[in-house]
């Protein structure tokens, strides 16, 4: 299976009963994963899951609280220096510094790793035409776009050639162009080789990035595989979504019962999980309803994602 560990190649991250406490307050709960070389891996959750918590103590600024991890082989809470220099780290939050040049951002940044003049440069280069960004050496950090200081936040986390690249919600704010410009240039580390652990919102990002990725909930891991075969397990081939007049809704008093694996009722519509959309229409005609509104789609990511962790909003 694509993404697991082997005998000839141990994870980069081997992860046994993790946890991370602060005070009374549990924000990692004992969870367990690995992440292979080369591997896309993904953390998804509502709000307050432990995603953050867990990218913390991966990129070593975070000491966990209890349980085992390792990175590229060694601890985190002995080997932090090693391993961060090592890694890439794509924070969620731009830290640019917007009065220096765009080359100089990463100039500078090659630096923490001790790389010589020479060598910086020369990454520069590289790394900007990578991001597109080759045009915009000389020009001044402020007045760039958001997906242009996301790009070179990225190109920035590649000075130094990691063997690792973490990425908190490394899309968030973006528009679509942006986004998929963004999510292009990760496709390209994937193929070179670069292995890749993200945490993202966005469903379609997971569906297009990862690998394999696991779902987080109230700081447990709740469930994990890649996104066919979660959609495989937690949802059904397709969704019929059914939208009815204004108030009739209310009435339907169980007429749709037994039409699906599974009837979910929203406050605008209501979601049929079946093996059959169309099938399912058929059916619900012949039971004398008529919908305002008819959608046959097949299930997603974010299908899952919402059964799992329910459609409350987490503050």
């Amino acid at each position: 299976m694509p993404g697991v560990p082997t005998e000839t190649s141990p994870p980069l991250i081997h992860a046994r009963g993790l946890t991370k406490r602060f005070g009374d307050f549990t924000a990692v709960d004992g969870i367990d994963f690995d992440v292979a070389p080369g591997e896309a891996f993904g953390f998804l959750g509502p709000n307050g899951a432990g995603k953050t918590s867990t990218m913390r103590m991966i990129g070593c600024v975070s000491p966990r609280t209890g349980g085992t991890l390792d990175v590229l082989g060694m601890d985190p809470n002995n080997d932090g220096p090693a391993i961060r220099a090592r890694l890439g780290v794509i924070p969620q939050q731009d830290t640019l510094d917007t009065e220096l040049t765009v080359q100089e951002n990463l100039w500078i940044y090659a630096r923490y790793f001790d790389l010589s003049y020479k060598v910086a440069k020369e990454r520069t280069t590289e790394l900007l035409e990578f991001v597109q960004l080759q045009d915009r050496a000389k020009a001044e950090v402020e007045p760039l776009s958001g997906g242009m200081k996301r790009r070179l936040t990225i190109a920035r986390g590649l000075i130094n050639e990691p063997d690792l690249l973490l990425l908190d919600e490394p899309t968030t704010g973006l528009d679509p162009q942006a986004r998929h410009l963004l999510w292009d240039r990760l496709y390209r580390l994937k193929q070179r080789g670069v292995t890749l652990v993200l945490t993202t919102h966005y469903m379609d990002e997971a569906e297009q990035l990862c690998d394999r990725l696991v779902v987080m909930d109230k700081a447990k891991i709740v469930a994990e595989g890649s996104p066919r075969e979660l959609i495989e397990q937690h949802a059904t081939k397709e969704v019929l979504e059914l939208r009815f007049p204004v108030g009739v809704q209310e009435t339907l008093d169980g007429q749709l019962d037994g039409l699906a694996d599974r009837i979910e009722q929203l406050p605008d519509r209501m979601l049929l999980y079946t093996a059959d959309g169309d099938a399912t229409v058929v059916a619900v005609h012949e039971r004398g309803l008529t919908p305002e509104s008819v959608l046959v789609r097949r299930s997603t990511l974010e299908d899952v994602f919402l059964r799992l962790t329910g459609r409350t909003l987490i503050e």
